[in-house]
């Protein structure tokens, strides 16, 4: 049996490998096909992607990198018909720019039994300007339906040798054939760091290439007369070429609690670690993050623009001329760049515009913004450094490089500690970051240029604490009063979701979360006062929280706020768990039961934790007359939890939930 499984693999690879992968060759009987074979769930698969990332050399201009990437895509369903827009981002600022040329784009359909071609017209083809320096071009595919193919090629050419493209093996939807290649010549040398959990058949060969070029003879006094001429030559070197291959690669797909989904996704980055022409010294690249962040340090967009401070010093004078103690200044200046600064939601650790405009304007980057915050801390004598890093959405980098940070806050040293401020976010505190920034790891660069990793994610737990009084009745209905307080990053979360919503939404957005309930008497408090914790009242009648079976009422204590499933339930986790950040849940309730009715059941009290500490909750309930009284804590202490604790964290949210959907026995006495 092993032996007939391994016999058909083979001639599945067979059957891959033969079938012809080119622009234009769309059957019927691709286009009659109803689901993905091997996952049925997919709104859309890539049939196949190729690229490839070689070199192209110019007698003017020199060597440029050149990418070609023909793609192939079925939709299926209409959830995917995202997947028939593209894009791709690239770099237009500096003295070289690079381009994005797309061609062979159409769309096929069958109508009436024939096959049905739509190219794609001018007017799908999008230019968006992000900065200065950066551009996105896109595609949106014409005539795309239920059971439309659509392909296109795309080329990049680029005369940055440090802009070798990230090859992805695996997308979000299933990927039936993915093939890279790599065609280097021997002045060129890059290392290769591959990401994700599918592994590439590689093939490698090497051979001599020649390419033919004009150039024009340059200009030498006494030597040249008349026009200079273009002289025809040729370049001969040595190329290897890098095949890497993967079929039937399994969608990405998200899991509960995971960060950036791109860190865990099967690609291939090359970092380019040398240049050696011929009769040229050796030139190393590949470097270190002292180096990388020393050049971001010394550069004209970030170093030059934290040391001005003649545009603010007037200002800060002012405010700062009663005011003496550290903690106090810090404040103060913290929040005066708050409320006087706007975040144009551009990222980046470079600065567009300036310090000084920006600030004039009320408006900047997150460079301008936190610098500017930076300048102001250390012209108020206190100990203050960027910090860059990489927001969640930008993922984690596989190796030193400037692309590798995205952003930039600010740190406060002390020989205690180390506070950080982001002041792009009116609601942020002291180590009480935007969400965007709780990704890992960031790096402090220090005024004498050198720089040191420090760990983002927060350490404490954030509180969030539920009170709840509430009588039941024989009908089943439970009405009462509810007080929730948030607390830290809970209270952050809560303002950042809930800023200029009125108290009419408040309610109706918690009604929808709960189906049969309703509220009344709804009030918040602290929602501007930064330095106390949310403060949530209202008075609620649910009559979807209970069961009458018989004679008998069955009721959870946690009333609608039990968790009903397990967020954990694939049998393996390949990801961490990202919880964010460390949380304490608290559950205080008092439920009343009717009259005429005695407990005939009540759920046992327990403990249980997690290897190492890592979450644990408690569950104590009793039962005093006509009152049932439950205390509950549940504490995830750690805020990225290893996927080598899955089975055991699959196994505490099992237990947890059984906790909180147990019942309440009630009988009539």
């Amino acid at each position: 049996m092993k032996k007939l499984i391994i016999i058909s693999l083979l001639f599945i690879n067979i059957l891959v490998t033969a079938q012809k992968r080119e622009l234009g060759e769309v059957t019927v009987a691709e286009l009659n096909e109803k689901v993905f074979p091997t996952d049925t769930s997919a709104s859309a698969a890539v049939l196949f992607n190729i690229g490839k990332t070689h070199f192209e050399y110019s007698g003017d201009d020199g060597f440029s990198i050149v990418t070609e990437i023909i793609t192939k895509i079925k939709i299926y369903k209409k959830e995917g018909y995202r997947y028939a827009n593209h894009t791709e981002r690239y770099y237009v600022g500096g003295s070289g720019q690079e381009k994005v040329i797309f061609t062979k784009a159409a769309t096929y359909n069958l109508v009436n039994g024939k096959i049905e071609k739509t190219k794609l017209s001018s007017d799908g083809e999008f230019i968006e300007q992000s900065n200065k320096f950066w551009s996105r071009k896109k595609i949106t595919m014409p005539n795309v339906r239920e059971g439309s193919i659509i392909e296109y090629k795309v080329t990049i050419t680029s005369p940055f040798f440090s802009n070798f493209p990230e090859w992805e093996f695996q997308k979000t939807i299933p990927v039936n054939y993915t093939e890279y290649t790599t065609q280097i010549p021997e002045y060129f040398v890059y290392n290769t760091h591959f990401k994700g959990f599918q592994i590439p058949v590689i093939t490698k060969d090497s051979k001599q290439r020649q390419i033919d070029y004009t150039y024009t003879e340059k200009f030498v006094p006494g030597l040249n007369t008349g026009t200079p001429q273009r002289i025809k030559t040729s370049l001969e070197f040595k190329e290897e070429t890098v095949k890497y291959k993967l079929i039937n690669v399994p969608a990405l797909k998200l899991e509960a609690y995971t960060n950036n989904i791109d860190n865990y996704k099967a690609s291939i980055q090359h970092e380019r670690a040398m240049t050696r022409y011929p009769n040229s010294p050796i030139e190393a690249y590949a470097t270190d993050w002292e180096s990388v962040t020393r050049k971001i340090y010394n550069s004209e967009y970030f170093g030059d623009e934290l040391k001005k401070t003649g545009y603010f010093e007037k200002d800060l004078d002012a405010i700062l001329s009663q005011v003496s103690a550290r903690e106090e200044r810090i404040a103060v200046i913290f929040n005066y760049v708050k409320a006087r600064m706007n975040w144009n939601e551009y990222s980046g650790i470079a600065c567009i515009d300036g310090v000084k405009k920006a600030y004039q304007e009320k408006k900047g980057n997150v460079a301008e913004i936190n610098l500017m915050l930076t300048a102001m801390l250390r012209y108020a004598g206190i100990e203050a450094n960027p910090v860059l890093l990489s927001t969640r959405d930008n993922g984690i980098s596989l190796y030193p490089s400037q692309s590798a940070f995205n952003y930039v806050i600010t740190a406060v040293e002390s020989q205690e500690s180390v506070a950080l401020l982001d002041a792009t976010n009116k609601f942020s505190l002291p180590n009480i970051l935007p969400v965007h920034d709780l990704n890992w790891f960031g790096r402090i660069i220090r005024s004498n240029e050198s720089s040191v990793q420090i760990n983002l994610m927060p350490k404490f737990n954030s509180k969030e604490v539920t009170n709840i009084i509430c009588s039941l009745d024989s009908e089943g209905n439970v009405v009462g009063k509810i007080r929730n307080q948030y607390f830290d990053y809970n209270a952050f979360i809560f303002r950042v979701n809930n800023d200029g919503i009125s108290k009419e939404s408040h309610m109706e957005k918690l009604e929808k979360s709960h189906q049969g309930l309703e509220v009344s008497e709804y009030d918040v408090q602290n929602e501007r006062d930064l330095s106390k914790p949310i403060v949530e009242n209202y008075n609620f009648t649910s009559n979807n929280s209970v069961e009458i079976i018989g004679d008998k009422i069955y009721v959870s204590p946690f009333l609608f706020f039990a968790i009903q499933k397990n967020p954990f339930n694939q049998e393996v986790r390949e990801y961490p768990v990202d919880f964010i950040f460390p949380n304490q849940n608290k559950f205080n309730v008092a439920l009343n039961i009717p009259e005429g009715y005695i407990v005939e059941t009540l759920p046992q009290p327990k403990a249980v934790s997690m290897p190492e500490g890592l979450a644990n909750f408690k569950y104590n309930i009793t039962n005093t007359e006509k009152v049932v009284q439950l205390n509950y804590t549940i504490d995830i202490n750690s805020a990225i939890i290893g996927s080598e604790y899955y089975d055991a964290l699959k196994a505490f949210f099992k237990e947890l939930v059984n906790k909180q959907t147990e019942k309440i026995v009630l009988k009539k006495g």
